[in-house]
């Protein structure tokens, strides 16, 4: 039996040797893996379970106070924003309204949670690029990273909500506005990939380097997003008034875990690219196949070579 499973892996790793695309997912599943990427998603999910309520929380205070007076463009303008958060859109739509008191408290919370995350991510980008701790950055100059992470994300919020409030929907036929839609979609999510890969490594990585990434990360999370919407619809939407908040949490906490792998393997698709670390042997560790630049090489003059530091490391 055992020999029956061995010649059976064997000709597996024959096969995906001898096919580069299905090398270069396997390459990147296996890297994951040897970089802990799954704790690495983890630390994130932990933040961002704890970051995604307080967030959505001042900001629907902020547009409970601006648009009190207009329900209709209120509700609209919610429902785009939790467009990410799809398990959460009925309790903003139900529950939460301008407060003076919402707002402080929930800014205070999302700030500190907030800026957990963008560290955890940063820890996790750097990770996977495999620098030494003596070239991360410190405690300033990550959370001044973080901030302006978290500016650019309200940015994007802002503009999107902004274009969601206008009547281009019902001024287009119904075929044209829903691809508009998704369009829209891949553009902000690909934004936020690259801006992700960019702020949060302390490489200067370039888009040449990080578009497998960034393209590959907006695909899959717009089409996750679309997912969590079907499960708003059939399984929060039907469950008992006693069970919906618990699969709204559950839902929440799959949701953003999904989010933080899905980033783990878009940040490592462009380390496997640019390091060319692919096709992965059987049994190998760390390594790629002979002929190609191993993980942890100097590449004098391959293309890492041309990935430059932000800044020196530190003494």
């Amino acid at each position: 039996m055992a020999d029956r499973l061995a010649r059976l892996l064997s000709r597996l790793d024959r096969l995906q040797r001898r096919t580069p695309a299905l090398a270069f997912v396997v390459a990147v599943v296996r890297k994951t893996a040897e970089d802990g990427g799954g704790d690495l998603a983890a630390l994130v999910a932990y933040y961002g379970f704890l970051a995604a309520l307080p967030l959505l929380l001042v900001f629907a205070s902020v547009v409970g106070f601006v648009l009190h007076g207009d329900p209709g463009l209120r509700t609209r303008v919610l429902a785009s924003a939790v467009r990410s958060f799809p398990t959460l859109s009925g309790v903003l739509d139900s529950s939460v309204r301008g407060s003076g008191v919402a707002l402080g408290v929930g800014a205070l919370w999302a700030l500190w949670a907030g800026l957990g995350v963008t560290r955890a991510l940063e820890r996790a980008m750097n990770a996977v690029w495999d620098l030494p701790r003596a070239e991360r950055p410190g405690v300033l100059r990550s959370s001044a990273r973080g901030l302006a992470m978290l500016a650019a994300l309200g940015l994007l919020t802002v503009v999107s909500t902004a274009l969601a409030g206008l009547p281009l929907a019902h001024a287009l036929p119904p075929l044209t506005a829903g691809v508009v839609a998704v369009v829209g979609a891949l553009a902000v999510n690909a934004l936020l990939f690259f801006l992700a890969f960019e702020l949060l490594t302390n490489r200067r990585l370039g888009f040449a380097v990080t578009w497998p990434g960034v393209v590959a990360g907006a695909v899959a999370w717009t089409g996750l997003q679309a997912v969590g919407t079907l499960y708003v619809g059939h399984v929060v939407g039907h469950a008992s008034h006693y069970y919906g908040p618990f699969a709204a949490v559950v839902g929440l906490l799959a949701w953003v875990y999904l989010g933080a792998r899905l980033l783990v393997y878009s940040a490592q698709v462009n380390v496997v690219r640019a390091q060319g670390l692919w096709p992965r042997y059987r049994g190998e560790a760390g390594a790629a196949a002979p002929g190609r630049p191993g993980r942890r090489a100097a590449h004098p003059s391959g293309r890492r070579a041309r990935l430059s530091r932000r800044s020196p490391p530190h003494a």
